[in-house]
């Protein structure tokens, strides 16, 4: 959701060199960005001291003109900081007011470079994979919490009464190879054979690349969701515990939203606090499969 943002920089700056810093998955969809130079990733976490790690990590990559975190942690405002830049930002929210992240990732670069951009469409610069045939992905997983998760019964459900039309791709992180497993062993039990499970053995380029290339896409609220965005894919997302005004995709014209309203969300946890669920278990297949006919109808 931060690369409408840093697109904006390039806008005016079309020769600026960047070095992404971060954790492994989301620096991995900078790989073939023709400005990135460098991508560097934090491993603070693994060494003995964290902020020694920071401080000689923020030395050695010398003079910037600019550097900036997306993130508000304290490790990441320590790290700017520390890093020989002319220029620092430090990211904040700058209303109170219900706006889109990627609104809000794009007035901080406004604010940061005194702009006056708008936030223009997720980009991902990994090319579509070409499947010979219609294809549906399912992505079961969150790594949010268990609070964003549908089911893999539903899901299977899903998948099962659209397997006439579409080839089927369940994708997921290593983390969520159980719930692909569920799936499977439903549409097993169903007799659809033309699915493919790779939850858990593509790269984060293959996994962008397989979802760029989809005709459709059932999704939870995941990193998958926006990657499915950038590619502006067909896509159902369904939502339960989190702010959809906030992280829904973004400017995707064929993306639609499953949700039940609750008087309890979006509570924003990761588990159900009231150990119910039913922000989730309240939405059936049906409402899945109705949302799909709406899409193909617009």
């Amino acid at each position: 959701m931060a690369t409408p943002a840093i697109e904006n920089i390039i806008k005016t700056y079309p020769n600026v060199q960047i070095t992404i810093f971060g954790a492994f998955v989301s620096t991995a969809i900078f790989e073939e960005h023709p400005n990135v130079e460098q991508i560097v990733l934090d491993e603070s976490k693994k060494a003995s001291s964290r902020i020694g790690w920071i401080y000689n990590k923020a030395k050695e990559l010398g003079k910037f003109d600019a550097s900036l975190t997306f993130r508000r942690t304290l490790f990441s405002k320590l790290f700017i900081w520390l890093t020989n830049a002319k220029t620092k930002g430090y990211y904040k929210r700058y209303t109170k007011e219900v706006i889109h992240q990627a609104i809000r990732y794009n007035d901080f670069v406004n604010k940061t470079f005194k702009l006056t951009t708008k936030a223009q469409d997720l980009k991902i610069y990994f090319e579509p994979f070409k499947y010979e045939k219609p294809t549906l992905g399912i992505n079961p997983g969150a790594s949010y919490g268990s609070a964003k998760r549908w089911y893999p019964e539903k899901f299977a459900k899903v998948a099962i009464e659209l397997s006439s039309k579409y080839e089927i791709v369940i994708f997921g992180g290593p983390a969520e190879a159980d719930m692909a497993g569920d799936i499977e062993k439903e549409l097993i039990n169903a007799n659809v054979m033309n699915y493919t499970n790779i939850a858990g053995k593509t790269t984060i380029k293959e996994l962008c690349q397989k979802i760029g290339g989809l005709d459709l896409f059932i999704t939870g609220d995941s990193g998958p969701m926006h990657v499915a965005a950038a590619f502006k894919v067909p896509t159902v997302a369904i939502f339960g515990p989190t702010k959809d005004q906030e992280t829904s995709q973004w400017m995707n014209p064929q993306g639609v939203i499953v949700k039940k309203e609750m008087a309890c969300s979006p509570c924003m946890k990761r588990t159900c606090p009231l150990k119910h669920h039913e922000c989730m278990k309240l939405i059936e297949a049906e409402d899945v499969l109705e949302k799909i006919n709406s899409i193909h109808h617009q």
